[in-house]
């Protein structure tokens, strides 16, 4: 399947990239050139309909990373660029790319969300649909006007978009040390650190898991592998995800 991975040059595209290469033809779309070798790579913005023209012709499937550097579920903290910024790719980028997307034929993707969606003192999260989408930054308020702009692309205009709320995106190295010695994020709220390879095996598996019929779905991915804290049997049902490196802790 060849794969458009939407701001693919950004942090969790980063990490992802070589897993999913693997599996799939890619290219990216994004300003700056991806770092992994033999990804094709368009130059433009998501907010320019000719680079999202270009970036969709051709691919079977796309993944939304694009994304401004994120903040936690507890911060109030923003300024003029802080919402200009978020907005700009978090809503006006995304409803642009999707109607492109729809009207070119490319209906299946999987868009990046945020456990930042949410307020983040909560002691433990149930079904995905049962929590509110309440966070007080900017940056999680507007990824969830995001998930709704996937929903109602998916009711209007027949996509099947599978919606992923990563928190605490992390590469092996930084995954192990978080684990072995547990901090708590810059907002006060502790992070569950997610693998890069976990994360990876999400994307594919939710790629994987995309089809014809009309949806939208947010799955909690996380790297809570004992559910203490996350009800993780909803990425388990739809996708058959459940995170598996805290294994590496003890090897």
């Amino acid at each position: 399947m060849k794969l458009l991975l939407v701001g693919g040059a950004g942090h969790v595209g980063k990490l992802i990239t070589p897993y999913l290469k693997r599996q799939h033809t890619l290219r990216v779309l994004d300003l700056a050139p991806p770092t992994e070798p033999g990804v094709e790579f368009v130059e433009g913005s998501v907010l320019d309909p000719d680079a999202i023209r270009r970036a969709i012709d051709g691919v079977d499937a796309f993944v939304w990373l694009a994304m401004r550097h994120g903040q936690g579920g507890m911060v109030t903290t923003q300024d003029v660029d802080t919402i200009l910024s978020n907005y700009d790719l978090n809503t006006k980028a995304l409803h642009l790319f999707l109607y492109l997307a729809q009207q070119a034929g490319l209906k299946r993707g999987v868009y990046t969300s945020s456990m930042s969606v949410h307020y983040r003192d909560r002691k433990f999260y149930p079904a995905e649909e049962t929590v509110s989408l309440d966070s007080p930054s900017v940056y999680g308020l507007s990824k969830g006007l995001g998930e709704q702009i996937c929903a109602y692309f998916a009711r209007w205009f027949g996509m099947d978009i599978l919606g992923l709320r990563i928190s605490g995106p992390r590469a092996r190295a930084d995954y192990l040390a978080q684990r072995r010695d547990p901090k708590r994020a810059g907002d006060g709220s502790y992070v569950h650190p997610l693998d890069e390879e976990d994360m990876a095996n999400a994307y594919l598996a939710a790629v994987n898991a995309l089809g014809d019929t009309p949806r939208y779905e947010s799955i909690y991915i996380v790297g809570d592998e004992t559910g203490a804290e996350h009800d993780l049997s909803k990425a388990e049902r739809l996708i058959g995800w459940r995170p598996q490196s805290h294994r590496l802790l003890n090897p």
